[in-house]
């Protein structure tokens, strides 16, 4: 396969430092994408001004660099793309397959059960608006037809968008745009034929392809490696700090996401950071990694 046959990226959202549950994220697309001759582009997810920390942007980017990460093109900044994203709601809102809600998240959680990501919403604003409110988030329409993909690492997934996860917010009431629908047209617009994340998003990919489908763009390839937790069950995140990674010595952190992966480890007297990577490219196995949601490491 070539470049212009593989095209993955890794698209961190700057709400701190890069850590290690994200590392290994970037490690296993990258090596993925590299091992099939492919290429492999970075994409800031900072849709989200409210939760972005000043400064996390350009501190993901060293980091990725100091650990030996080259990726091709310019990075893509999703703040950059707002009007874009306004027009493909509008498009969606005019032909039919987008509808303005009024519900608040308290009313929601008052009569509806929790779903993947937050309440399942019951379709209340479906067909129009309760007298006297005002739509102030966008929510797309789903089906009760299953969606599924084959992801490459966990196997077949289903779902009913609909009675799973119901009409979904891709533009939110505060006038943010949603992530569901940032990704789907930043994907499309940047020609990603595979997407290798954390399973931490694997119920979120149902609704992206359905918004694929409806769209017209075309579905990439999905794979999604566990989720790191720590000791206690916990998942890791940006403001964890019992997981930090170096990068003035990255080579122990890349040798332990290679571990977390089920990959071989590169011999231990490959200590120059090209040499490490171009060893882990070409032993690059994705059959190896584990199966389910989340794993516990160390």
């Amino acid at each position: 396969m070539n470049s212009l046959g593989y095209r993955g990226r890794f698209a961190p959202s700057p709400t701190g430092k890069l850590h290690f549950g994200s590392l290994v994220a970037a490690v296993a697309s990258y090596l993925d994408a590299r091992a099939l001759g492919g290429e492999w582009l970075v994409r800031i997810e900072n849709i989200d001004p409210p939760r972005e920390i000043p400064g996390s942007a350009d501190l993901i980017l060293s980091t990725l660099e100091a650990f030996g990460f080259e990726w091709d093109g310019e990075v893509l900044y999703q703040s950059d793309r707002f009007e874009h994203y306004r027009e493909v709601a509008g498009q969606l809102r005019r032909e039919g397959m987008a509808y303005p809600c009024a519900c608040s998240r308290k009313e929601i959680g008052a009569v509806a059960p929790l779903g993947h990501d937050g309440y399942i919403y019951p379709g209340t604003c479906r067909n129009g608006l309760p007298p006297g409110r005002e739509g102030l988030a966008l929510r797309l329409l789903t089906h009760d037809r299953p969606i599924g993909f084959e992801d490459r690492i966990q196997g077949p997934i289903t779902q009913s968008v609909a009675s799973e996860s119901g009409d979904f917010v891709i533009l939110r009431a505060d006038g943010w745009f949603a992530y569901q629908l940032a990704v789907v047209v930043d994907d499309q617009d940047q020609g990603i034929t595979q997407i290798l994340r954390g399973c931490d998003l694997l119920h979120s990919t149902p609704r992206q392809i359905h918004l694929q489908r409806l769209l017209g763009f075309a579905t990439p390839v999905y794979a999604h490696v566990p989720v790191v937790l720590d000791g206690s069950g916990k998942k890791l995140s940006k403001q964890d700090l019992a997981h930090p990674i170096d990068p003035d010595n990255p080579l122990p952190a890349l040798g332990m996401a290679l571990g977390f992966l089920n990959q071989e480890q590169p011999p231990p007297d490959l200590d120059k950071l090209e040499d490490w990577w171009a060893w882990a490219v070409r032993h690059w196995q994705i059959g190896r990694v584990p199966k389910g949601e989340a794993l516990r490491f160390p």
